[in-house]
């Protein structure tokens, strides 16, 4: 197998792993420091501005599984490009952003992501994150590693607090006319995405499938389920004991119908999916991540390179 490392600089890193955690094709995270002149910095040192470090993350992938096109976009999606003061809350040079190159590829594929950013017109002030080569990477305290697991309340009252989340969700969602939805979609598709509506069980176009393939969001076309992790549940909806990446879904709770559940929705989207239940196959994580096929498109396997899922393969090998 071979891996690449990437470096990114986005801020607080606490809220810099979460995004790229437990995704295909990322086999380590760690919580740095780099980009300055002081050899084995401290936290305190750090924050000090004295040591020309950032907060950093230093990511081991496999570009087969995961491309470095997909982590750049990840990284954008988690940053205020256009501040060059820190970010959100955190002020100060420890807290810039960047992004650090480990070879020629990278730095191409990095300018180029900041070109098309640029031109998006997402943001009327200039993108200042800058494209730099990557310097020594010093790992952070070990306090400070997986943050976002092991002080999980604190973590999410901070990503919340320090604006970083209302950022994200305000600047980063990608649109979808409702309109236009409801003229392209199916009255059942509209009313599961759009309505949270339901599905009739044992009536809808996957419960059954068997074919070998992706299920990707009917709307944003992100992939969101294989048919390996398919399972049947004896409840007449397509089942699945796990995402192919957590990053494309949401989870929140969900208290209609005097039932408390958590609710599965789609990333960039924001589409209505289902639901996650606890009582999935023990032996394959016990989670029952029950979709409603009206939410969803078939992608067969030998269809998937046509229609630029190529990446994906990897999960029938």
């Amino acid at each position: 197998m071979t891996t690449e490392l990437a470096t990114f600089a986005g801020g607080c890193f606490w809220c810099m792993v979460e995004p790229f955690d437990e995704r295909p094709g990322i086999e380590n995270i760690v919580s740095g420091y780099t980009g300055g002149h002081v050899e084995n910095p401290t936290y305190e040192q750090v924050c000090s501005d004295t040591t020309g470090h950032v907060e950093a993350v230093q990511i081991t992938f496999n570009p087969d599984i995961m491309p470095y096109e997909k982590l750049v976009d990840t990284f954008w999606q988690q940053i205020d490009p256009t501040d060059a003061g820190g970010q959100f809350n955190d002020r100060g040079e420890s807290y810039q952003t960047a992004i650090f190159y480990h070879n020629e590829t990278q730095r191409q594929i990095a300018e180029q992501s900041k070109q098309k950013l640029k031109e998006s017109g997402k943001f009327n002030q200039p993108i200042v994150t800058p494209i730099l080569p990557a310097k020594t990477f010093y790992r952070a305290e070990e306090e400070h590693q997986d943050y976002y697991k092991k002080q999980s309340f604190h973590y999410r009252l901070y990503k919340k607090g320090s604006g970083r989340e209302d950022f994200i969700k305000e600047n980063w969602k990608q649109g979808f006319d409702k309109s236009d939805l409801k003229a392209k979609l199916t009255p059942i598709q509209y009313s599961v995405t759009q309505e949270n509506g339901t599905e009739r069980p044992f009536a809808n176009e996957y419960w059954d499938n068997e074919d070998e393939g992706i299920y990707v969001d009917l709307i944003s076309g992100d992939v969101l389920f294989s048919s390996h992790d398919k399972f049947d549940a004896n409840c007449g909806w397509p089942s699945f004991t796990k995402p192919v990446d957590p990053y494309q879904i949401e989870e929140k709770t969900d208290t209609s119908h005097r039932m408390i559940r958590t609710e599965v929705r789609s990333k960039n989207a924001d589409s209505h999916l289902g639901h996650v239940f606890e009582d999935g196959p023990q032996d394959r994580g016990g989670l029952r991540y029950c979709m409603n096929s009206a939410a969803m498109k078939f992608i067969p396997k030998d269809e998937m390179t046509e229609k630029g899922y190529e990446n994906y393969l990897y999960l029938f090998n």
